[in-house]
């Protein structure tokens, strides 16, 4: 999985996120010429495309969705403190075009966040992935057993604010995510020992799991760290959380893990290390 899959195009002139807090709108309408390179070093958490990070071997896609604030059209756009260049639509329609081009492959969108969506936005949402996937929708009722023994393919709407009727409205089978994402910048070691062991190795039987290993930074890390980025946070710490990915085991036991998201997945052989899991089983 890779972690607020759309940061790659993160759009340098847009307005700051409306669930920003009020001192980041602040210094950014003050001082944008100084703040702004900063909030897109700290925002920015994948480099490669949605299809490129397919092709790598990614199929849990974090899907941050929002609306801009005094924005009369529909268009729906991914944030992660600013809105990107591309739009949700935009990015289902490769997303497909990359499924008919792998009718063998399975990929889950959580769809999340929802920052300004009206009911009005979030039914033309719902309207969207359904004309654009159709047939490639998970069936409703459909066991998780058969669905990966007979279905090779799965989009999937998370919507924290109303599931249920999200569900129905797609009419999608009940697939239950927990996820747990890192809001840690400490010492890898610290970590990898601490963090990770106490956090990550968490597992409801029947659901999948959703372990984050992405580091989080705050606004005093930031200050202190002027000429830092969420990049170089990340890349020191890989080879810590390369061992802990190589130490964890796939399937449904308590201490088992089945979906493994993180940044920058492009780097230090992310993708193949978590691919690896598999020949545990």
């Amino acid at each position: 999985g890779s972690h607020d899959t759309m940061t790659y195009c993160l759009d340098k002139r847009s307005a700051v996120s409306g669930n920003e807090s009020k001192v980041v709108k602040f210094l950014n309408k003050c001082m944008p010429c100084i703040v702004r390179p900063i909030i897109m070093k700290w925002s920015i958490t994948q480099v490669l495309t949605v299809t490129e990070q397919l092709e790598a071997g990614v199929r849990y896609l974090d899907f941050r969705i929002a609306h801009k604030a005094n924005d009369p059209s529909m268009n729906l756009y991914f944030v992660h403190m600013v809105y990107t260049t591309v739009t949700v639509q935009d990015t289902l329609w490769k997303v497909l075009r990359w499924l008919e081009a792998h009718p063998q492959e399975v990929v889950i969108l959580a769809c999340r966040n929802f920052d300004g969506l009206t009911r009005r936005l979030h039914s033309h949402l719902v309207a969207c992935i359904k004309e654009i996937f159709q047939c490639k929708l998970c069936p409703r009722n459909v066991s998780m057993r058969y669905f990966f023994l007979v279905f090779r393919r799965i989009i999937y709407y998370k919507n924290l604010h109303s599931t249920v009727r999200r569900r129905r409205e797609l009419n999608l089978t009940v697939i239950y995510i927990d996820e747990q994402f890192g809001d840690n910048s400490r010492d890898t070691t610290v970590i990898q020992q601490e963090y990770l062991k106490c956090h990550f190795l968490i597992f409801v039987s029947g659901k999948f799991f959703v372990a984050g290993i992405n580091l989080t930074e705050n606004l005093g890390y930031i200050l202190l760290h002027p000429f830092g980025s969420l990049k170089k946070m990340t890349l020191r710490s890989l080879p810590c959380l390369k061992i802990w990915i190589k130490q964890q085991y796939p399937g449904p036991k308590k201490e088992c893990i089945n979906i493994i998201a993180g940044d920058f997945i492009g780097n230090n052989d992310f993708v193949k290390d978590v691919i690896e899991l598999n020949t545990k089983i």
